[in-house]
């Protein structure tokens, strides 16, 4: 059974599962407009706002909070969601991490955690990513994912990538 909430380690990044006591954290890492300038919930800067996204989080089952290795500081978040046996497939997302995070490299390390972790599970993993998010489309075609469509979901319009497991080996 996929494990949606495992613990994570890196060099730069541990992942955990989130718990209700992390919303105060989480919500400073979160406060900045500009994490959610291109996402479809742009306001989500904001706390009333943000509060769905952690309720929803918490209901999930699969949210995992992201700290920085070296200081423990809450970073952002990120989710496994949907995971779906019979296709395979499992998707990853609702991430942030907090701007002065940005740049690729802890980002990367995130990314290839969670992938490294889902693709113990499954052959495939989904990316649903706002139409005009450049930044989030940019960061999951350099890992190889490819775009299969639009799909509309939660009430807005997504593109939908796949990153298959093969196409990570050799």
């Amino acid at each position: 059974m996929f494990d949606l909430q495992p613990v994570l380690t890196g060099k730069l990044l541990k992942l955990r599962p989130m718990q209700p006591d992390d919303f105060a954290p989480l919500f400073a890492a979160a406060s900045d407009p500009e994490i959610w300038a291109q996402h479809p919930s742009s306001d989500r800067w904001k706390q009333e706002v943000f509060k769905g996204y952690f309720d929803s989080g918490l209901a999930s089952g699969g949210a995992l909070v992201i700290l920085d290795a070296q200081t423990g500081e809450i970073i952002g978040s990120s989710r496994f969601y949907g995971f779906d046996e019979s296709a395979s497939e499992i998707e990853i997302g609702w991430t942030f991490l907090a701007t002065r995070y940005w740049g690729g490299l802890y980002n990367r390390e995130l990314k290839y955690l969670m992938l490294g972790h889902a693709f113990k599970y499954v052959d495939h993993v989904l990316f649903y990513v706002g139409p005009h998010n450049k930044r989030s489309r940019r960061a999951v075609e350099k890992l190889g994912a490819v775009l299969i469509g639009e799909r509309e979901r939660f009430g807005g319009k997504h593109v939908v990538y796949r990153l298959s497991k093969r196409a990570l080996t050799p």
